[in-house]
């Protein structure tokens, strides 16, 4: 490891701190949230819902329609009655399969909804903080959204197709209607003393209603992205008069509802209720515990009891709980936890469980395949498989895959193990023969071992896919499929990327590539394919992309081969978004499932809860699925934890792999991994640690670093090196250094909104999705961005300031997922209140051949990687797992 400083300078100072850290996008929760030791809101005399797991959402007396509406649904999911799946992907479902009959396991009746009321589940995420400070009224960008990692799918949170599809936008009324409607919207909202350029996005919540229930209700201005509390209670202040009061109840309950959307943004998906009830009181709510309760008895948010089970305890009944509680202290006595949350996020989770579940009740090892429609096995609520067996009597066969005659045998997966080109590899594919479900864990480096399994099943002829999580991920799994030369040949390590040909930097792609579209371009418009993600695939040796997929991604073409027995199933890599979105892998079925016997997604702690229900309810009845990632990397950029919860809940095998990351900086960042910071040897200066004052040097440092250091010593031009930092805030966050970065290596006047052509940017089409690109040029139209593998994007004008900023520096969350030849990772004094372990170990491992290491935060940052692992998140589903788990584990 070396310490690089111009010879004559002095040793740094001490590192200093700043009263306040930069917004990472990654904390445990809202600032001033969390009260220790408060007590909950629910009284003894409440009554809990009894459920399987133990879990339920609060019944009470006085409940409104909608309450008991919600009530009713959850009941309905943990009884076994319905999944939760009926509710959460119903709404959800991609629009790529219109008119597709519903799943067997999935009855197609309404979801469950919060009693019309347009405040009880707002399809756009909470309001971030915003940069232009408290009279910006949601005009300001929202850094909650910047500053969160991509490759969110159609319908991430906030995003122009919401999941759970409460957004009620008039996008596709006449113009005319709507200009109508708009102006009824602005007079409401100039009555108020609001801006009446948000009545775009109020009607985009709110739908035809918006403007009487902003006037009976004018705290629902908060469900607008953007708003603060004190902006909504100035606007109730204006419409309401004398009748506006800290303590009403209209405005308990918009605030509940902001802060557990907010507390979304942080990656929660439910909150205590002694946090609720504090952050109450601090915005001034007399009584915050009675208004906690008012707002759960209206229905604007569920409040659940988790049972604390040991792990591997089983699912009991209401009924057999009931019969084994008489008598029986100690089980009346069980542990329980009190989380509230918003019924959006719980039904993913639930959705998330029970589609798991699944997969793992209706996995036979005999068959190989899929179940087609019309046998997928149904599950009772004792959770036992029903429909197979009965229909099997009835012919019923499997369709689209192997047929049961020509299924890999027990045989085959055992050959197809020994000819695995690892051990890890091998213990892999065996997990896979024998299970629907299967965790594996391990860096860089055992990436290789599920595109073994994919090639693998492939080979023997199942309908095999492996999902990242960005266009650089999947680019780079497409050269691990490269290597394979013939159907059954085995597939080693991963391949180096050819100079020229690395898929994360936007800047490789030569201009003007085209996707899919006829003009070449990908206008942003709002609708869900056209925010799903990149739309490229590789096309495989014989033949082109399947049927609605998009072109090649520049400079990857013919880099992946599909083994020749798998003939006509396409490129074999994809990313989540696209495959979710229907513009990459096999496309679905009649059924609207998708056609894959075996797939495995990488980058698995990226994937949010929403995402993940999403996927999970997609695959078939019987389909294997392989979750795999670097359980050190940071979590997802949306709310959930969903990787961590599995590996915690232990309720499926798990592989850890044994295939080390070669070189210094997987030395060093195996170190991290586990607690230790230690000096590596790196003798061609492949880590180099860099010590600085303030931030105003770490800015300095950084630049000449990017622009000369790099680019003269390793080897790696300044378009292929990404500056990484804890924030965008602050003397040396994303912001200052973007300009800093921009001024030496692309300056220019910033004709169009900050931007020239040749600048690098980060585009993020919604909250928790980014894109790196490149801006081509600017017109009437909007900002043209080549980003790789989604085409040249043209950004309306009116959507660059909200969705677009400057690419050089990103924050961790953003750049992973994603690796460059080279990183530059900036730690200023200020930004030492970011830094965990996790965050470290995902900024580190984002350099290939480099990693320089700008060093300002003194003992902040090993006593960052020692003590602090991650910044913790309230999530359900570990214990919904558990609970969903056989009583033999």
């Amino acid at each position: 490891m070396t310490t690089d400083r111009p010879a004559g300078e002095p040793t740094p100072d001490d590192a200093r701190t700043a009263p306040t850290g930069p917004d990472t996008g990654s904390g445990s929760g809202p600032a001033g949230d969390r009260a220790a030791g408060a007590e909950g809101v629910a009284g003894e005399g409440d009554d809990a819902t009894a459920g399987s797991g133990g879990s339920g959402a609060k019944a009470g007396v006085g409940r409104s329609a909608a309450a008991e509406a919600l009530a009713a649904a959850v009941r309905a999911v943990e009884s076994g009655e319905r999944s939760a799946a009926s509710f959460f992907t119903e709404q959800s479902r991609p629009a790529a399969v219109p008119g597709a009959a519903g799943r067997a396991n999935a009855p197609t009746g309404p979801g469950p909804t919060a009693g019309g009321s347009p405040s009880a589940g707002p399809a756009a995420s909470g309001p971030g903080t915003g940069s232009g400070g408290p009279g910006a009224y949601g005009q300001g960008r929202s850094d909650a959204a910047h500053g969160l990692a991509g490759g969110g799918p159609v319908g991430a949170p906030g995003g122009p197709a919401a999941a759970g599809g409460s957004r009620r936008g008039l996008s596709g009324l006449p113009p005319t209607e709507r200009q109508a409607r708009s102006a009824t919207v602005r007079e409401v909202l100039g009555a108020g003393g609001a801006p009446e350029a948000l009545a775009d996005k109020v009607l985009d919540v709110f739908g035809d209603r918006a403007a009487q229930a902003l006037r009976e209700d004018p705290w629902q201005l908060l469900a607008v992205p953007g708003v603060r509390p004190e902006q909504a209670d100035g606007f109730a202040r204006a419409l309401l008069g004398a009748e506006c009061g800290p303590a009403d109840e209209r405005r308990a309950r918009a605030l509940v509802q902001w802060l557990l959307e907010r507390a979304a943004l942080e990656g929660h998906t439910a909150l205590e209720p002694a946090t609720l009830s504090s952050a109450l009181a601090q915005r001034s709510v007399p009584d915050a515990e009675a208004a906690l309760r008012t707002a759960i008895a209206d229905g604007a948010v569920l409040v659940f009891r988790d049972a604390l089970d040991a792990p591997g305890s089983g699912p009991m009944s209401a009924s057999s709980s009931s019969a084994a509680s008489e008598g029986d202290e100690e089980n009346e006595e069980q542990p329980v936890r009190v989380l509230v949350g918003l019924d959006r996020y719980a039904l993913a989770e639930e959705s998330l469980a029970d589609g798991l579940a699944r997969l793992v009740n209706t996995f036979d090892p005999e068959s190989g395949s899929a179940s087609a429609p019309g046998v997928a096995a149904v599950r009772g609520a004792d959770g036992e498989q029903q429909g197979a067996d009965a229909q099997a009597a009835e012919g019923s066969a499997t369709v689209s895959g192997p047929s049961a005659a020509t299924a890999p045998s027990a045989a085959d997966w055992r050959a197809a193990a020994e000819a695995a080109p690892s051990p890890s590899a091998a213990e892999l594919i065996s997990a896979v023969a024998g299970s629907g479900l299967v965790a594996h864990t391990g860096g860089e480096a055992a990436r290789a071992e599920p595109a073994a399994m994919v090639a693998a099943a492939r080979a023997l002829g199942l309908r095999a896919y492996a999902a990242a999580h960005s266009e650089d991920g999947r680019q780079r799994l497409a050269a691990m499929f490269g290597t394979a030369a013939s159907a059954g040949s085995a597939i080693g390590g991963p391949a180096p990327a050819a100079a020229g040909q690395h898929g994360a930097s936007a800047d490789e792609a030569p201009g003007g590539t085209t996707d899919s579209t006829t003009d070449g371009r990908t206008r942003e418009s709002g609708e869900a394919a056209g925010d799903s993600g990149p739309s490229g695939g590789v096309d495989s040796e014989g033949g082109g992309p399947p049927e609605g997929a998009g072109r090649a991604a520049p400079g990857v073409g013919g880099a992946e081969t599909a083994p020749s027995s798998a003939g006509g199933l396409g490129p074999a890599a994809v990313t989540v978004a696209g495959l979710l979105a229907g513009v990459e892998g096999p496309g679905r079925d009649a059924e609207g499932a998708l056609a894959v016997d075996v797939l495995a997604v990488l980058d698995a702690p990226q994937l949010d809860v929403e995402t993940a229900a999403m996927l999970v309810e997609s695959l078939p009845d019987g389909a294997r699925l392989v979750l795999s990632g670097d359980p050190g990397v940071l979590w997802s950029a949306g709310p959930g934890k969903v990787f961590a919860d599995l590996l915690a809940a232990r309720t499926c095998p798990q592989v850890a792999s044994r295939t080390p990351d070669p070189g210094p900086i997987g030395e060093l960042v195996s170190g991290i991994g586990i607690g230790e910071l230690s000096q590596v040897d790196a003798p061609g200066k492949e880590v180099v640690i860099v010590p600085v004052r303030d931030a105003g040097e770490a800015v300095h440092r950084t630049v000449q670093l990017v622009a000369d250091s790099v680019p003269r010593a390793i080897g790696v031009p300044a378009d292929h090196t990404q500056v990484i930092t804890p924030g965008h805030g602050g003397a040396a966050g994303t912001r200052a250094l973007n300009a800093a970065l921009k001024d030496r290596i692309n300056p220019g006047p910033g004709r169009f909104g900050g931007f020239d052509p040749g600048d690098r940017v980060a585009y993020v089409p919604a909250p928790g999705r980014s894109l790196p690109g490149t801006v081509v040029s600017a017109d009437a139209e909007g900002l043209h961005l080549d980003c790789a593998g989604a085409g040249v994007i043209i950004v309306p004008r009116d959507r660059v300031s909200e969705t677009v900023r400057h690419g050089w520096a990103l924050t961790a969350h953003q750049a992973a997922g994603m690796r460059w030849p080279a990183a530059v990772v900036v730690l200023p004094g200020d930004a030492v209140q970011a830094l965990t372990r996790s965050w470290v170990y995902t900024a580190f491992s984002r350099g290939e051949r480099h990693l320089s290491v700008v060093h300002g935060a003194d003992q902040a940052l090993p006593r960052a990687v020692a003590e602090v692992p991650v910044k913790e998140r309230t999530t359900r589903l570990r214990t919904l797992l558990r609970s969903s788990a056989p009583p033999d584990g």
